[in-house]
């Protein structure tokens, strides 16, 4: 059963009337900005979780000012940007500066509420703010204490500042992605902040459910080199039995044909009919019988990835196939028997009828701005589904309520610590 604080807590997000999710009762201590450290606490938020989010009085998260901007009929109201609402929703909103001795005062009674501790700054800011895991473990030893950084907390590049591109450039995904024998092209989104993102999310939940069995917190020490490192597929084990050093493929796989990206009649497709069975498929579904029947030496998977004969005989055949024919012609033809997608823009994307039927774009009002709609979440649990509908806070908007509600302060108390640059 959901606890009564977290159903206060909830109430203030305006969602007390959904299902309780199921890490409903716990509480998380999101003390990250931009993205990496935000989406890792946004996920627990929407699987029920209790987030609050703490931002510095005098420099909340800078990407509050980041498009897309969301202006409402308020001209007065500061605009709201999409991006910072998309990566914090469902989280409650307070204020403290980790520098003011109060302000640690206030950190400590709620670190003692916690069962999770989310950061993201370069390793050693925490403990120079006084407010490091060896500390904090202390105060509450069941706490999981997440870390997500460039490199890590150990290794010699663990002081070096960085961003997603660092990690792509020093997790060897750069190196292996563009079009051969041009310069390599970074991946067109922050996929080291999102992978960094996503397993943080994994070893919360591992070191939670220690904790539970043990009253054992941990450190949960995340690398966005180290994910990027594991989302280069086969890179590592080429190298490491048989020397070979990925480069750029443009659209093509290292070994499997065809397994890439076609031009049609009004865009692109990634066709994908590489298996013996698919491929006898595609002969019927595209081609004629001919294609089939005078191509013995395509019959095999070992003839058609041979580089020569698909550059020669398998290519062109496929081209051949679509040139004529639009992105939903194809899709239509290839139905359920072949792996055929359509090349889509993000606008045919949001109106995708397989993404509305997954629920994927969420849309919520904010007063004062308008409607903002947003990706769902991919998380589909049938009894404790994800709630994606929260808001996200304004700069500080439930100190008063958070400290007061979860900590036992009064009002007076609150008003004092305000008074005083703490919160």
């Amino acid at each position: 059963m959901i606890d009564d604080l977290t159903r206060a807590l909830l109430g203030r997000l305006g969602g007390s009337d959904a299902a309780p999710g199921s890490l409903a009762g716990v509480v998380v201590l999101d003390i990250t900005r931009v993205v990496a450290g935000p989406y890792c606490s946004m996920i627990l938020a929407d699987l029920g979780a209790t987030v609050i989010k703490v931002e510095n009085p005098d420099d909340p998260d800078y990407t509050r000012t980041f498009p897309p901007l969301l202006r409402g009929g308020d001209e007065d109201a500061e605009p709201l940007s999409g991006f910072f609402a998309q990566f914090n929703r469902n989280k409650l909103g307070i204020t403290l500066n980790l520098k003011s001795p109060e302000a640690a005062e206030v950190l400590d009674r709620l670190v003692q509420r916690a069962d999770v501790l989310v950061e993201n700054f370069r390793p050693g800011t925490m403990e120079r703010l006084g407010h490091g895991y060896e500390r904090l473990r202390r105060i509450n030893p069941r706490l999981v204490y997440a870390a997500l950084s460039g490199f890590g907390q150990t290794g010699p590049y663990r002081l070096r500042p960085a961003y997603d591109n660092s990690a792509q450039a020093t997790g060897g995904l750069w190196s292996m992605n563009g079009e051969p024998d041009r310069p390599p092209t970074r991946v067109g989104t922050i996929i080291g902040d999102l992978a960094a993102s996503l397993y943080g999310v994994i070893g919360v939940l591992a070191a939670l459910r220690h904790a539970e069995q043990t009253g054992e917190g941990q450190l949960v020490d995340i690398s966005q080199q180290d994910s990027v490192l594991t989302l280069t597929e086969n890179a590592v084990v080429s190298y490491t039995v048989d020397g070979e050093i990925a480069r750029p493929l443009g659209n093509e796989h290292p070994f499997v044909r065809p397994y890439s990206l076609f031009p049609c009649a009004d865009g692109f497709v990634f066709f994908g009919g590489y298996t013996d069975k698919f491929w006898r498929l595609s002969c019927d579904t595209f081609g004629t019988s001919a294609d089939w029947d005078d191509h013995p030496e395509l019959h095999t998977m070992a003839g058609r990835f041979d580089a020569e004969v698909y550059r020669e005989k398998v290519h062109p055949m496929i081209v051949r196939w679509f040139a004529h024919r639009t992105k939903a012609e194809l899709e239509q033809l290839a139905g359920d028997l072949v792996p055929l997608s359509a090349v889509k823009d993000i606008g045919e994307v949001v109106d995708d009828p397989q993404i509305a039927a997954r629920g994927m774009i969420v849309e919520r009002e904010y007063p004062g701005h308008g409607t903002l709609r947003t990706f769902g979440s991919p998380v589909k649990l049938e009894r404790t589904p994800p709630h994606t509908a929260g808001l996200a806070p304004g700069a500080g908007q439930h100190t008063a309520a958070v400290l007061e509600d979860l900590l036992g302060y009064s009002a007076a108390e609150v008003e004092a610590l305000r008074a005083g640059g703490a919160v």
